[in-house]
């Protein structure tokens, strides 16, 4: 199926009502979406040759399409191993929540006055499905879901690079961790608390530094849970070991 896709592809420009995407294109988006689902997962060697035969193209636009996702910070390459998944890096994940909490705490607040009340009531019903989680709890879908309630929220947000780093940084942690979730479960309902705090605030029109507070501290509280849970486990290591 993919080797039809990039066949339709090479037709090229105007040849249809619409600009078809590039070999180059196709294949960056066909490697993301394995990175994103975490079919390739952190440290895979990802073999040029073998996903340009998956789709039917020469090594060169897939080779292109590796420099893209090497310079989103996704892929690494090494010379004598060549192009992997990026490793997941402990330090690498607590910089990109920090930046995370900024940007997106700032995007959040430029969309809020901007939002309408069916997407607020949008964000509202995700945040139920999350509460709905909580009893039969599943981290990815939980995570899941909790990006799209955030989506709602800053989506909005009219300035172009504020966003593009919000995304950078949500891309960015999904290859970093399937879901900080799983490993601090009791962090979740904390969340959800959250979210509805966050909503209360946009719709009574709170001052815009409040709200931005409150998306930011909102993404440091899972950022410093998750860095309690793993000194209560290194502490609990350092017992077994006396």
């Amino acid at each position: 199926m993919a080797g039809t896709a990039v066949s339709a592809a090479a037709a090229g420009p105007g040849t249809g009502p619409a600009a078809t995407p590039s070999k180059s294109q196709l294949a960056y988006e066909f490697i993301r979406a394995r990175i994103d689902d975490g079919r390739y997962g952190s440290g895979l060697r990802l073999v040029l040759g073998q996903i340009a035969g998956e789709l039917g193209v020469s090594v060169v636009p897939v080779r292109e399409a590796i420099r893209r996702l090497e310079a989103e910070g996704l892929v690494t390459f090494e010379k004598n191993v060549g192009a992997q998944v990026a490793l997941l890096h402990e330090a690498e994940y607590t910089y990109t929540m920090e930046t995370l909490a900024l940007v997106e705490g700032a995007a959040t607040r430029l969309s809020a006055p901007l939002l309408t009340g069916d997407q607020l009531h949008r964000a509202r019903l995700i945040n139920r499905e999350l509460v709905a989680c909580l009893d039969d709890f599943v981290p990815h879908r939980f995570t899941q879901l909790n990006q799209e309630f955030h989506s709602v929220l800053f989506e909005e947000c009219p300035n172009p690079h504020i966003l593009d780093l919000v995304h950078r940084g949500w891309n960015r942690l999904t290859v970093l961790r399937d879901s900080t979730f799983a490993f601090v479960p009791g962090r979740a309902r904390e969340s959800v608390d959250e979210h509805e705090h966050i909503l209360q605030l946009i719709e009574s029109e709170a001052d815009a530094l409040e709200i931005e507070l409150a998306a930011r501290n909102h993404r440091l509280a899972t950022l410093d849970a998750l860095h309690r849970a793993q000194a209560a486990e290194s502490g609990r290591d350092g017992d077994d070991h006396r």
